[in-house]
């Protein structure tokens, strides 16, 4: 007699650890960008009229979602990385390696924050459809490359503590608390 795949005797634990407060902001900017799109396309090809703001929101807020969602990667240690060099490398020369990608990581979010500050400040213009700033947009950008820094700070720290990365040792749990 054959296992019933749907029992739930042999379900294992769902880990939500890695869930944090913050995470929920992804999902809400996720699901309001599901809605627009569902009503652009229900309003053009349903009702024949389309709505006229819905493409440029979900323009902006697939630009939150991809931000917002890139400092949850940060925080998880989990962007993709070349590892082909490092299991080659003795273990001197890929942590060496390994701790300049870490501070290299911190330089690039803490430029883009600042360049990203400056388009902020100078942007002037409103959106087309509705009456709100484009500076919205970059702001919410900029706190998501804040967000990003400051992860990226973490990550480095706990690494140079810990004495590797997911880098030189592949598959150890990299994920920040």
């Amino acid at each position: 007699m054959s296992e019933d795949p749907l029992s739930e005797e042999g379900d294992k634990a769902i880990d939500l650890s890695d869930i944090r407060p913050e995470d929920g902001l992804v999902l809400v900017i996720f699901w309001v960008l599901a809605a627009v799109v569902f009503l652009q396309f229900f309003s053009r090809y349903v009702l024949n009229d389309s709505i006229g703001w819905t493409e440029e929101i979900a323009r902006y807020l697939l630009i939150g979602v991809t931000f917002v969602g890139a400092g949850l990667a940060v925080r998880k240690n989990s962007h993709i990385a070349v590892e082909f060099f490092y299991r080659y490398l003795p273990g001197v020369w890929g942590r060496a390696f390994s701790t300049f990608v870490d501070l290299l990581r911190v330089v690039f979010f803490a430029a883009c924050t600042w360049i990203t500050a400056k388009l902020a400040l100078r942007t002037n213009q409103k959106m087309a459809s509705i009456e709100l700033g484009k500076d919205v947009v970059y702001w919410v950008v900029f706190a998501a490359f804040v967000a990003m820094t400051l992860y990226a700070l973490r990550v480095a720290w706990r690494h140079w503590r810990q004495g590797y990365s997911a880098l030189t040792r592949p598959g150890g749990r990299q994920m920040i608390d």
